[in-house]
């Protein structure tokens, strides 16, 4: 591995024009194809298996022309004090609202709150329900104009009006400013690590181009794979992230190749072969963990993770032949580490004196922050471990006390129409009303009469708890399925309305028993509860794939058993630490107001399993460039102590600006308007945090100085089985003169 990354590093050098003409050109391609493909429409929702998508797509054979999947606008009216909706002012002003409402050429229907029994007990609250052909994202322009203008219209006359549902839906805003801080903190540090404008660009500029590659594709197939704002936003999150730190770890190895006395094409040749496989085996963990989302079976999953994983694999290729041929064109705008000017000063010619030097006379440096806290943490490792471990601990506490849920009108901020729509039907008609259940009944082949069977379901469903109104049933033209709307007594995401769904589907088993008919319980509220139940279900297995395969990706790495497994635990710790956290913000409300969490409440279902999934491919990316380092050291004849020393002193401030790059990207998209997004940014970045600095940067030299020589045992029977990838870089250690290119062959940058 380590000799061709060496040549391919050495070919991208000296074929540098050609190298970046082929990145320019598919950036190229990837925009026009962006500029030039279908609008991406609404990304649908399914989740198959499930009960919910099974009745849901029941109802779109049996009552074709329905719309089923098309959005629903629900308009709340509220009458001033002391006034009642059926108060002829008030009831005029709604009816001509719904006529407007009718108007619309994407409307199928439109409700009369007077007709419809949609006018609350006290005569306060009422509203109606618009139902359009399409989804809310496919909606044109102006019939949301058209549903705004007529609740102004509305509201104009004294009223209080507000509108719920998903036909306002927009694309979510990913908060531009908190990404341009984000970029410019992480500029900063490459700054501070790289020790100049030219090195710290270098990263950002390669990031940025693999970026926009995947970007501008995603946005090319997003129209034909139904791919949605919100993979593409995670896609681009994680693209820029490993994007910058990949090329981060390569461009610091050259440095440090150049340090050693090697000509530019020479360290950037040894830099791709050392940290560039590193690399490849980092991006090959991330891959394995979101490529391994499929097997959820969400398509929605599956997508993010796929679109991700590619966005990975072109950050990966850029930084093994993009970054070496920049650094052909940077020339020595790039000095080698340690080495800021070309004139040493005095301060720093009595610092290398004071540091000693080697036997040939050279000097060498001092030790660096790195090696002081190796040494600190070699001679404490139990102390270091036991609070890195307790620490951690604690703070995973919360997780406990996790409740999943999916988003809903409840959860938005209190200044959005949405909210307060949803609170109106609260206070009119209870919380139930936000949530409504359709059971749906199939009496098709069951040989018995429909509307009797759907009689006795009824009543049963009436005799639940936490029912509060069953609506008569509605049936299909043959007359052989019918739809039951159930009005529960809590909110949408409580667990009494989750029980209630349950109780539903336990009276099923009966009623086919009794009837020959199914029975069918769906819903936005029936489609949360399948949902989180899945993902519940496929956490342990999509763990049990993702640590497994990266497992033995290690054992290959690191020919070793017990780092690999102390890798695996250690991202186990900092993934529920991540999670605990995330539930004390978002579920708990801690340190809400300073993060922008308006509303507190269940966290989004697939938060844990998404997370686990990306925190798990980051993990690994320090855990790779930390312990090669290590791991090089040893094979080179370094003691088990010595080889944690060295991996610090060339590691340990390149994985700290890698790991701070990282929060910055990802804390950027804690502004964003979207929910999700935003729960994202705030999980991804204190995963970072407590996987770098606590797990990696503590506990794993701490085990290793425990360990001793024995962290590097490996079978010998397993060391023969498993094929030599050469991470470490020893087959380099071979090349000399004789073995390399002659200087006619070779294209020397006269720099």
């Amino acid at each position: 591995m380590a000799t061709f990354l060496y040549k391919l590093g050495r070919l991208a050098f000296r074929r540098r024009h050609f190298v970046a003409l082929i990145w320019v050109a598919l950036l190229t391609l990837a925009g026009v194809g962006a500029a030039s493909a279908p609008a991406a429409g609404t990304t649908s929702f399914s989740i198959p298996g499930t009960e919910a998508q099974k009745a849901f797509d029941l109802l779109e054979q049996r009552f074709p022309g329905a719309s089923a999947d098309g959005a629903t606008g629900r308009m709340v009216f509220k009458a001033p004090e002391g006034q009642k909706m059926t108060d002829a002012a008030n009831r005029a002003t709604v009816e001509k609202t719904v006529k407007q409402l009718g108007d619309g050429s994407e409307v199928v229907s439109v409700t009369d709150p007077f007709t419809t029994n949609a006018v609350s007990k006290d005569g306060s609250v009422a509203y109606t329900s618009v139902k359009y052909k399409l989804p809310g994202m496919e909606l044109a322009e102006s019939t949301k104009d058209a549903l705004e203008k007529a609740g102004d219209e509305a509201r104009a006359t004294g009223l209080t009006v507000d509108v719920g549902g998903d036909a306002l839906q927009a694309a979510a805003e990913p908060g531009a400013i908190g990404e341009i801080v984000g970029i410019a903190i992480a500029a900063a540090v490459l700054v501070v690590t790289l020790g100049s404008l030219v090195a710290a660009g270098l990263p950002l500029l390669t990031a940025i181009i693999g970026v926009g590659i995947a970007g501008a594709t995603i946005a090319a197939l997003a129209n034909a794979l139904d791919l949605g704002d919100t993979t593409s936003t995670l896609a681009l999150m994680i693209g820029l992230a490993v994007g910058i730190d990949y090329a981060l770890f390569i461009v610091s190895r050259y440095r440090g190749e150049l340090a050693d006395g090697h000509d530019r094409e020479e360290a950037a040749a040894r830099a791709t072969g050392t940290a560039g496989s590193a690399v490849v085996f980092a991006g090959l963990t991330v891959v394995i963990a979101l490529a391994g989302l499929a097997v959820v079976n969400v398509p929605m999953l599956t997508k993010m993770g796929l679109a991700a994983s590619g966005t990975v694999v072109v950050a990966v290729l850029i930084a093994l032949t993009m970054v070496p041929a920049m650094l052909g064109y940077a020339g020595r705008k790039i000095q080698p580490a340690g080495q800021k000017k070309s004139k040493k000063s005095k301060k720093s010619k009595k610092s290398e004196a004071a540091a000693g030097a080697d036997g040939n006379g050279k000097p060498v440096a001092g030790p660096n922050m790195g090696t002081r806290w190796a040494r600190f943490v070699i001679r404490r490792p139990v102390a270091v471990l036991l609070f890195g471990v307790l620490g951690l601990g604690a703070i995973a506490l919360p997780v406990t006390q996790l409740e999943l849920g999916l988003p809903d009108d409840g959860s938005q901020p209190t200044s959005t129409t949405q909210r307060r729509a949803y609170d109106l039907l609260s206070e009119g008609f209870g919380p139930g009303f936000n949530g409504p259940l359709m059971v749906v009944y199939d009496a098709k082949g069951s040989g018995t009469a429909p509307q009797a069977g759907v009689d006795k379901l009824t009543e049963r469903i009436k005799g639940l708890k936490d029912v509060v109104t069953v609506a008569p049933a509605a049936f299909n033209k043959a007359g052989d399925t019918a739809t039951i709307t159930v009005i529960p007594d809590s909110k949408p995401s409580s667990t009494q309305t989750e029980d209630l769904v349950h109780a539903i589907r336990a009276e099923s088993a009966d009623v086919k028993a009794e009837t020959g008919a199914t029975v069918l319980v769906t819903g936005t509220t029936a489609m949360n509860i399948d949902f989180s139940q899945k993902l519940n279900d496929a956490l342990i297995p999509y763990l049990g794939l993702v640590v497994g395969l990266a497992f033995l990706l290690l054992i290959l790495v690191f020919r070793s058993i017990l780092v690999p497994l102390k890798a695996a635990l250690g991202f186990l710790l900092s993934v529920l630490a991540a999670l605990g956290a995330v539930v004390a913000v978002f579920q708990w409300g801690w340190l809400g107001g300073l993060l922008g969490v308006e509303e507190t409440g269940p966290v989004m279902s697939m938060v844990p399993i998404f997370m686990v999934g990306v925190v798990f491919g980051l993990a690994m990316d320090y855990e790779v460039f930390l312990v090669t380092r290590m791991r090089e050291a040893y094979v080179h004849g370094e003691s088990p102590t010595d080889a944690i020393e060295t991996g610090f002193k060339h590691s340990a401030r390149v994985v700290v600006a890698a790991a701070v790059i990282m929060m910055a990207v990802f804390g950027g998209f804690i502004s964003s308007s979207e929910s999700m997004i935003k729960l994202f940014g705030f999980g991804l970045a204190i995963a970072v945090f407590f996987d770098a600095f606590v797990v990696r940067m503590a506990i794993v030299p701490a085990v290793l100085a425990l360990l001793g020589k024995r962290a590097w045992w490996l079978p010998k029977w397993l060391d023969r089985a498993l094929p030599n990838v050469d991470v470490e870089g020893e087959g380099l250690r071979t090349l000399d003169d004789d073995n390399r290119p002659k200087d006619e062959d070779r294209e020397l940058v006269r720099v």
